[in-house]
This record gives structure tokens, sequence and C-alpha cells, in this order.
């Protein structure tokens, strides 16, 4: 059963694989606004995602992830604090306990990322990142250190330009894309850094779809896909497939994956402290 504790890793990276298209400006994607008055979520903000796995004679829900938003004070500016937690259930820890602990920092008012952790407990495996953004060197870069409880401490500096972030600064700054500027069905660029590396996928528009989602209801969304990397979880071959709410929200309420032995999905189970209503939410 290792092949769990790599779908709670897929249920983090799925909060982020969201649209992020090619360096047409200084924000590398089609935003409306980073404007902090002018964002689409708020301080207060909270979601929780439901993770289900299926494999031959299993069906079932098997972790959860929560992500949280609030502000304070970082080096004496106002900066967004981002917290993303996903667990196994109290069944699948007897078969393979998982703790995902992620924690960004970025800037209120243009959304550039500051410090980024990451805390892994996946049975045996541990996992630690410190990122610091090094915005102000002649030569841009992230302070990162890294410890794996296979590979050791390690001290690296990774690259990084406008269009580098950690996951859920990814996630968040995507979520201000200016629809009406993406071209359905044409491959637009990412780039995260996790770990020891900067990865550099893409995504796919695919258009406006009424989706059923088990526990929330029907649901007006916009439909992605995007491509996954290929290694461990992942064949390289398949997208996952991210269905967003169709309103000023913006946020996940979906997703499916084809991994190398089964399939994963996710839903939004609750949700709270939204800055718009959650219009597209059109039948419980």
């Amino acid at each position: 059963m290792r092949h769990l504790k790599k779908i709670l890793i897929l249920l983090c990276a799925y909060l982020v694989l969201l649209p992020v298209c090619a360096q047409e400006n200084h924000y590398c994607i089609p935003v409306r606004t980073v404007a902090e008055e002018e964002l689409v979520y708020q301080a207060g903000e909270k979601m929780t995602f439901t993770m289900h796995y299926e494999w031959g004679t299993i069906d079932s829900d098997i972790g959860t992830a929560t992500v949280e938003l609030d502000t304070l004070r970082f080096n004496g500016y106002k900066a967004f604090h981002c917290s993303v937690y996903g667990k196994t259930t109290r069944l699948f820890d007897l078969i393979f306990k998982v703790r995902e602990d992620f924690d960004s920092w970025f800037t209120c008012d243009g959304l550039r990322p500051l410090k980024f952790t990451r805390d892994t407990h996946e049975g045996r495996y541990v996992a630690r990142n410190t990122y610091i953004y090094n915005w102000e060197s002649s030569e841009p870069h992230i302070v990162a250190d890294v410890y794996s409880s296979s590979r050791g401490q390690r001290n690296l500096e990774l690259p990084l330009t406008p269009c580098t972030y950690d996951l859920p600064s990814l996630f968040f700054l995507a979520r201000n894309m200016d629809i009406d500027n993406i071209v359905p069905e044409k491959k637009y660029p990412m780039t995260f850094a996790i770990d020891d590396d900067v990865y550099h996928v893409y995504f796919i528009l695919y258009g406006r779809e009424t989706v059923k989602v088990k526990g929330l209801g029907t649901v007006r969304t916009i439909k992605f896909a995007a491509r996954l990397i290929a290694g461990e979880v992942f064949n390289g071959d398949e997208d996952m497939m991210i269905w967003v709410s169709d309103d000023e929200n913006r946020i996940p309420v979906k997703f499916e994956a084809p991994i190398l032995v089964g399939t994963a999905s996710g839903r939004l189970k609750s949700y709270e402290g939204l800055k718009y209503p959650f219009s597209s939410l059109i039948k419980r």
C-alpha cells in the first residue's frame, strides 16, 4: 500500500495545479489584477477537501486537506499567510500514516512570494523545505534549506524569476486570472518550486461545465486539464482534470487524476469566509 502516501502528496499538489500561462506580463498569467483590494479572496477564507481513491475493489475516501488564509506582518510589511494541511483518515493511518504541512507567505499587494515551508511525514519518510526568496540580489534566487530522511540535509540556491512560485502562492495567484484572455485548448506553461528543483508543466482550458460534487451539490464550473510530471505517481502521459467554480471566488470544487496505480480524485467538502457569494453552487 506504499502508493497511498503518494495520493496525499497529490492532494496538496492538486490545490495549486490551476492555470498559469506564458510570460505575457509581469505576473506570467493574464490576471485581471493583483491589487489587494480587488483580489478574489480575503483573509479568513478556509476550504476543506476530501481525497478519494479507487483501484480494483478499493473505493474509499482516504484523507482530507485544509487550506486557510490569513494576514500578518512579515519583516514589517503586511503579508498573506496560507496554510495547507493534509492527512490520512484514522483508518488509513493504520495502513500508512501521512501528514503534509505546507505554509507560504506572500505580499498582499502583488502576490510576490516571500517564504515557504514544507513539513512532510509519510510513514518513516520525513521531508522538510524552507525557502527564502531573495529578490534583492543582482541575480534573484531562492535560498533553499532542504532535508529528507533519504538524502539528508542540503543547502541550495534555486533559480528565481517573476514567474516562479511555491505551490500555495501559485494557487492564490492563479485564482485572479482573466479567463477571457485564455485561448481554449492551447497549452500554457506554469512553474513552481518544491524540494530541490523547479518544475515546468502546463495547463489547458476546456470551457464551462456543470458538475455534481458529492456532499456539496451541483456547481457551474470552468474545466481545466493540467499535465503532470512523470515519476513515481504519474506516467506523464495523461492529464489531471480540474473543475473551478464559475463565479468570482474561483475555488476548486473537483479533480480527477489517473495515477500509476488506480485513480485519485478530490472534492470540496466545506468552505467559509469566501469574499463573494458562492453563486455557482446552484443546487444542494
